[in-house]
């Protein structure tokens, strides 16, 4: 049975497999989720727990929390996080909700604090989310008994990242096979030269989606591909481009190195992840408007190579690497309706702004391109919402889009 219906759909078939039928075929057959999937708050609940409970999800970069008392405060599918620093130097993350009567302890989402008083009724939380001062609490109430909910967090060179799962998914073999590339583009020394935040009344699939596929590149993104050999249909042109890139990758202190444990390749019990180099068109040697350098080489690079490399690194969260500086993405479900991107411009940490590089050309490409994403996406979900919307056919030149939904219904199917 295909429930490819106009109306509003039962929610007990959410996690039936016949009702995503004509999802599961081969990509050249298959079309897009139901509406439902982008529409529904039932199904966005269902959700939290079947994909955002489990998954290890992005919320910032390691520079934002460097510091004693450095906070991040974050909303992931429902869940209110304050990740923060403590005097000793340990990362940690907490539910930021009082365990007195529930209110949020902390009004500002970046900072540097010593301590958190709930601004309702006073009580006072340690670095370490301890419960410091709590006045005229009952007999036999302990103090100690009441500090913050924690989460699970990890980082994985310069990203942090959380996990709502008291059995999560390992990040050791992400770790391991990723140590390699993010080594060579020397992502422990990065730091963060520009941050935007982009709010896309979308839901969340919507936007990675578009992330995952570059069907729409040549129509939809001329800066981006003026530059990225992604929006090629030609297949010999493009693996022309590819092996002249590759060829030189050597000279240039960079390996040739592609990692595919993502989506459906995923290991089970790991978290996934993957990595691939492409090819940027001849006289652009990174993502600048004239493909000239726009920052100092990263890393163990000793020249510019023309290619881009992409990262994987959980289900919502993405890494883009120049030679000169990398860009991360950070997708962040909000609502059925809405979501948040957040990108970073990261350069090598000695590098000075206005000297080394200049924060406008640095952000011209990504910026302008998400900004166009982000009408993308919304005028999709506002078709989405239609009466008329069907699922349409996947293309090939949709197939990592096409894994990703296989992803995400593997997990959503009872």
């Amino acid at each position: 049975m295909q429930y490819y219906s106009q109306q509003r759909l039962p929610t007990h078939v959410y996690t039936q497999p016949e009702t995503y039928g004509l999802s599961r075929l081969p990509v050249d057959q298959a079309s897009t989720l139901i509406p439902d999937a982008y529409t529904s708050a039932d199904f966005f609940a269902l959700e939290q727990e079947k994909i955002f409970a489990t998954a290890w999800v992005a919320v910032g970069c390691l520079p934002q929390v460097q510091d004693p008392g450095d906070i991040l405060v974050t909303e992931v599918a429902g869940r209110s996080i304050l990740v923060m620093r403590d005097k000793s130097g340990k990362l940690g993350a907490f539910y930021y909700v009082c365990r007195h009567r529930g209110s949020r302890i902390c009004l500002e989402d970046r900072g540097n604090m010593q301590r958190f008083t709930c601004p309702y009724h006073a009580w006072t939380y340690n670095l370490d989310g301890s419960l410091m001062i709590a006045k005229e609490l009952s007999n036999g109430v302990k103090k100690q008994d009441l500090g913050l909910h924690k989460c699970q967090i990890e980082v994985v060179e310069c990203l942090v990242l959380l996990n709502f799962s008291d059995q999560p998914s390992s990040l050791d073999d992400l770790k391991d096979e990723l140590s390699v590339p993010m080594n060579m583009f020397g992502f422990k020394d990065l730091k963060i030269a520009a941050h935007k935040n982009y709010p896309i009344d979308a839901n969340w699939k919507l936007a990675v989606e578009n992330y995952n596929e570059c069907y729409h590149c040549a129509p939809s993104h001329p800066e981006y591909s003026q530059s990225h050999t992604q929006k090629l249909t030609n297949t010999k042109e493009y693996d022309q481009a590819q092996q002249k890139m590759l060829s030189s990758l050597s000279a240039c202190g960079m390996k040739n190195i592609e990692i595919n444990a993502d989506y459906t390749n995923q290991i089970s019990g790991q978290e996934q992840y993957a990595y691939w180099r492409y090819a940027l068109f001849d006289g652009y040697v990174t993502g600048s408007k004239n493909g000239e350098p726009i920052a100092p080489l990263i890393g163990d690079i000793k020249q510019f190579n023309s290619g881009a490399s992409d990262f994987n690194i959980g289900p919502v969260s993405f890494l883009l690497a120049y030679c000169d500086h990398v860009v991360s993405y950070v997708f962040t479900p909000t609502t059925q309706s809405t979501c948040q991107c957040d990108v970073y411009w990261m350069v090598r940490g000695d590098a000075v702004e206005g000297e080394d590089y200049d924060i406008e050309n640095l952000t011209w490409l990504w910026d302008v391109t998400t900004k166009a994403d982000e009408r993308i996406v919304i005028n999709n979900q506002k078709g989405v919402n239609s009466r008329k919307y069907q699922p349409g056919p996947f293309t090939k030149k949709e197939s990592s889009e096409k894994k990703f939904i296989r992803w995400y219904l593997s997990l959503m199917q009872d």
